[in-house]
């Protein structure tokens, strides 16, 4: 009932009852419980000449999670309300030194928490790299750390439950839970998350598949070809991320305006840029496109999705890239294969700071009961 009024509400005790096939009285028990707990309130709908219909909505007057985005550049610290709606948002640069940057998230934490008067019920963390979720290790490679105690650390400071994922898995459960309704009602996708690496979020049967020890999904390190423009983080110029993430986009675009002086031009200004028209980062983002598209027609060939989602800063360009994108898988599939939808991510600029903040809310109305 409580993800009932999540995805359509307002909506009223009766529908509710005839979505679910419970019997009204049943309904209203768990209404007034899940209104005495907090989690649901009363709204007015629009009056059709009488009094107007009482309807239920998620109550979202209070921040409950608190979401970090680690990312390799830039982390971002944030809270949420019960809906996923960024409430306030910290934004400071990544320190490589893991001492360094978890203090700096602690006191960030720390200061939230005092500011909302003990309604936060847990924080979300999600990373580029591999979690294994049964023992919490942890690879960020990008950072060159190994199995820091980030979650223990934080729960010690805060004495809040801290859950960890890969950020293309947490972008991924993001989608479930917070994209539009075409991908919310997709049971099986991919979502291919483009940042300075190339990672994917593995979605079956509307469950995130993390694999043995979490390392399901890294397919950024899939070999596509020869001579890329940049490195992947493990120092390899053959494999996708050395190809088709926006290190790579951004070295075609500076190989191709050095003699105009842009060397210096960071990926979002670039999407901007071409989103105007201009003709170099235009061309830079669509050979990007082209490599994207080889490497998700293997994952389409190999796994068989109903979607395919590309996620992070290139989604905003998907203007841009889209035809390119779709044009290389259709070249790269095999005959007879199924045709898969493609499509950019609904998430907005921070996928991955939506798919932190779904670590703890996902948690929370998967596993909620009434006592």
């Amino acid at each position: 009932m409580l993800n009932y009024v999540r995805e359509l509400g307002p909506i009223s005790r009766a529908e509710i009852a005839r979505e679910t096939a419970l019997q009204r009285s049943t309904v209203s028990l768990i209404v007034d419980d899940l209104r005495g707990e907090g989690l649901i309130e009363e709204v007015s709908g629009e009056s059709t000449g009488g009094r107007p219909p009482s309807l239920l909505s998620l109550r979202t007057a209070d921040a409950v999670a608190i979401g970090v985005d680690l990312g390799v550049v830039q982390t971002v610290i944030a809270t949420s309300d019960l809906a996923g709606r960024v409430l306030e948002q910290e934004d400071f640069p990544t320190n490589p030194d893991f001492n360094g940057l978890l203090q700096r998230i602690v006191e960030s934490a720390k200061i939230l928490i005092a500011k909302n008067g003990g309604t936060i019920e847990g924080i979300g963390i999600s990373l580029p790299g591999v979690v294994d979720p049964e023992t919490g290790n942890t690879y960020v490679p990008h950072l060159n750390w190994r199995n820091e105690p980030i979650a223990e650390t934080l729960t010690q400071a805060t004495s809040l439950p801290v859950t960890i994922d890969n950020d293309a898995n947490a972008a991924a459960l993001a989608e479930l839970w917070f994209g539009r309704p075409e991908i919310r009602e997709v049971r099986d996708f991919i979502l291919v998350l483009v940042e300075d690496g190339v990672g994917t979020g593995i979605v079956f049967d509307g469950q995130v598949y993390r694999g043995e020890g979490g390392t399901a999904g890294e397919f950024g390190h899939m070999t596509i070809g020869t001579g890329a423009p940049v490195a992947c983080a493990v120092g390899s110029t053959e494999c996708w991320e050395a190809f088709a993430s926006q290190r790579a986009a951004l070295a075609r675009y500076q190989k191709l305006t050095r003699s105009n002086g842009n060397n210096e031009i960071n990926f979002a200004k670039m999407v901007n840029l071409a989103l105007k028209g201009e003709r170099s980062a235009r061309t830079a983002l669509r050979e990007t496109a082209r490599y994207l598209g080889i490497g998700i027609s293997n994952l389409i060939q190999g796994l068989a999705p109903q979607a395919v989602i590309v996620a992070g800063p290139i989604a905003k360009a998907w203007p841009v890239i889209s035809d390119e994108l779709k044009a290389s898988v259709d070249v790269s599939i095999c005959r007879g294969f199924p045709s898969t939808r493609i499509m950019g991510s609904t998430l907005g600029a921070q996928p991955t700071l939506m798919g932190a903040i779904s670590l703890v809310l996902a948690s929370k109305f998967a596993s909620k009961t009434i006592a």
